[in-house]
C-alpha cells in the first residue's frame, strides 16, 4: 500500500510540475506501472481533490491527464496572474467551432458549405487561439487541410473528450464521416475512369 501512496504522490508531482497534459502511456512508463494501476492512482488523486474541495482538480483529456484550477476560482486566478478577460468567441467562431467539434476532421470547404459563407478568417482565428489545428490533408485534388479540435478546446469547454459534447438532433459527433465518404467517393471515381 505504501508503494501505491508513493506512486500517487509521484503522479501528483509530475502533473503539477508539467503544467500541461501528459499521456497515460508516458505516465505508465515513468511510474513503471500498468494502465490499470495508473487508473487507480488517477482515481484516488482526483477523489482526494474533489472530496477535500481543493483549489485544483485532476482532469482527463482523451488519453491524457492534467492538473487544472477549479472553475469557481477562475476570477481570482486571473486577477492574480494579471491576465485580461478570456477571449469571447463571436457567433461565427462558435458556429465554426461547433461544426469542427461535431464533424471532425473537416476541411474548410465543408465548413463553408455548411455555413453558406466563407469561413477562412474564422478558421485562422480559431487556429491562432489554439482551439483547432490541422490534422493532415484530405486525399483529394488540392489536398485541403483537415481541421480538428485541440486539448485546449476540451479544457476551455470543460470536456474530457468529444463524447461529452451535448446532443444536438441531426448533428451527432461523427468524427469526419462526411470527409471520409467524400474521399472514398472521389477515389472510386478516379479508379473507374
Amino acid at each position: 500500500m505504501e508503494s501505491n501512496r508513493n506512486t500517487v504522490h509521484a503522479l501528483e508531482a509530475i502533473l503539477f510540475a508539467a503544467g500541461d497534459s501528459i499521456s497515460a502511456e508516458k505516465l505508465c512508463a515513468v511510474l513503471n506501472i500498468d494502465r490499470q494501476a495508473l487508473e487507480a492512482c488517477v482515481s484516488e488523486l482526483a477523489d482526494f481533490y474533489d472530496y477535500n474541495m481543493r483549489g485544483m482538480r485532476l482532469v482527463r483529456l482523451d488519453d491524457r491527464y492534467q492538473l487544472v484550477s477549479r472553475a469557481e476560482y477562475a476570477d481570482v486566478v486571473r486577477k492574480a496572474l494579471e491576465s485580461g478577460r478570456p477571449p469571447i468567441l463571436s457567433q461565427s467562431a462558435l458556429e465554426v467551432l461547433a461544426i469542427i467539434a461535431y464533424k471532425q476532421p473537416v476541411t474548410r470547404a465543408y465548413i463553408d458549405q455548411v455555413r453558406g459563407v466563407d469561413s477562412g478568417h474564422t478558421v485562422a482565428s480559431l487556429a491562432d487561439k489554439g482551439l483547432i489545428e490541422s490534422r493532415g490533408r484530405l486525399d483529394v485534388p488540392g489536398r485541403p487541410n483537415l481541421y480538428a479540435t485541440t486539448e485546449k478546446f476540451l479544457r476551455s469547454f470543460g470536456l474530457s473528450d468529444l463524447e461529452q459534447l451535448p446532443y444536438i438532433e441531426g448533428f451527432e459527433v461523427e468524427h469526419g464521416s462526411e470527409q471520409l465518404a467524400l474521399q472514398l467517393e472521389e477515389k472510386g471515381e478516379e479508379e473507374s475512369v
